[in-house]
C-alpha cells in the first residue's frame, strides 16, 4: 500500500495538533511536516516532498492564496486542499481557479478529514467539502441536491448500504445519515425505497437506469 504524504499548514497550533491527531492514525497516511505561516510552505514542501497538503492561511488579506498559488507552481503534482471558516464563494471560486483540489470548511467532521485526503489523492473529491450549498457557479442539481447528496443518492439507488456508501466516499456512517435525511426531506420521500424509486423517475442515478435498461434489453 502507497503511503500519503501529508503536510499541515496552519498558522494556529491548536488546529494543527488536533488534524495531526485525526490522521496519524489513518494507516495509509504519514504526516510529514507542518508549516505554522506562508513562509515557510514552500521550504517545507521542498524539505517533505509531500503529496499533499492541507493548508489554511486565509486570514483578512487572503495571504493563503498567494501562498496556494506559488506553491502549486513550484510544486504541480502536489494535490493541495485549502479549509477554512471562510465561507464567501468568491474566495471559494478563487482557491480553486488558483488551483485547489478542494475546499473545505472547519464546520467539517474530523473523522471526515481522511476522506478528503484519499478522495483528492484518487482525483474523485468533491471541490468544495462541507458546504451547505453549492456555489453559484455550479450548475443546480435535481431537487436542490448538493454535489455530496446526490452521490449518496446513486449510491442508495444501486443498492449500497449505509456502511458500503461511508467506505466508497471515504466518510463516515453518521455523515452519511445526515446527508439521507437531507436528501428525504429535498425530494418529500421517507425512506430509502421511495428515494431509490424517485431517482431512477427522474434519472438522478444514470448507472441505476442503464442497468435496468440493459437487463430489460437481454444484455
Amino acid at each position: 500500500m502507497k503511503r500519503i504524504r501529508v503536510l499541515l499548514a496552519d498558522d494556529q497550533p491548536i488546529f494543527l495538533e488536533g488534524v495531526r491527531k485525526v490522521l496519524e492514525d489513518i494507516e495509509d497516511i504519514d504526516i510529514v511536516g507542518a508549516a505554522d505561516s506562508e513562509a515557510k510552505v514552500l521550504p517545507a514542501i521542498a524539505n517533505t516532498q509531500p503529496d499533499f497538503i492541507l493548508m489554511d492561511f486565509l486570514g483578512p488579506n487572503l495571504e493563503g492564496l498567494i501562498c496556494l498559488e506559488r506553491a502549486r507552481a513550484r510544486h504541480p503534482d502536489v494535490r493541495i486542499a485549502l479549509i477554512s471558516a471562510v465561507r464567501e464563494p468568491s474566495v471559494i471560486e478563487s482557491a480553486l481557479r488558483r488551483g485547489a483540489c478542494a475546499f473545505v470548511l472547519k464546520t467539517i467532521d474530523p473523522n471526515d478529514l481522511a476522506g478528503v485526503v484519499h478522495q483528492v489523492m484518487k482525483g474523485t473529491v468533491f471541490r468544495a467539502v462541507d458546504l451547505p450549498e453549492p456555489l453559484p457557479s455550479e450548475t443546480p442539481r435535481p431537487a436542490g441536491l448538493t454535489e455530496r447528496e446526490g452521490a449518496i443518492l446513486q449510491a442508495l439507488a444501486r443498492g449500497l448500504s449505509n456502511d458500503a456508501i461511508a467506505k466508497e466516499l471515504w466518510i463516515t456512517k453518521q455523515t452519511v445519515k445526515f446527508h439521507l435525511r437531507n436528501v428525504y426531506r429535498k425530494l418529500g420521500v421517507s425512506n430509502r425505497t421511495e428515494a431509490a424509486r424517485y431517482a431512477y423517475q427522474h434519472s438522478l442515478a444514470p448507472e441505476l437506469e442503464e442497468e435496468l435498461l440493459g437487463l430489460a434489453s437481454g444484455r
